[in-house]
């Protein structure tokens, strides 16, 4: 057996994350191993099947394209936490 890559880690762990259909999905950097082109591709398919499956997700990320996809986002600084929702709007 071979080691695996960071990105090929990253991609096991969201299939493994969304194989049992769970309510709940936690997400810390799902992406932050990944090129521009598997990140878009990841965080699609991410955002989409919790979507669908009515699970909400909870994505911790410092990029702001995954970000983007929530619906609602909160930035952590300096300890405080703000809603950057309604800046976006």
């Amino acid at each position: 057996a071979r080691d695996l890559s960071g990105g090929e880690v990253q991609r096991t762990a969201l299939a493994r994350a969304l194989v049992n259909s769970p309510q709940i999905v936690l997400a810390d950097e799902p992406t932050g191993a990944l090129d521009a082109d598997l990140r878009d591709a990841s965080a699609d398919l991410l955002f989409d099947e919790c979507r669908r499956r009515g699970a909400a997700l909870l994505v911790v990320t410092h990029d702001p394209s995954v970000a983007a996809r929530a619906a609602r986002v909160l930035h952590l600084d300096g300890g405080h936490l703000t809603d950057a929702t309604s800046a976006r709007t």
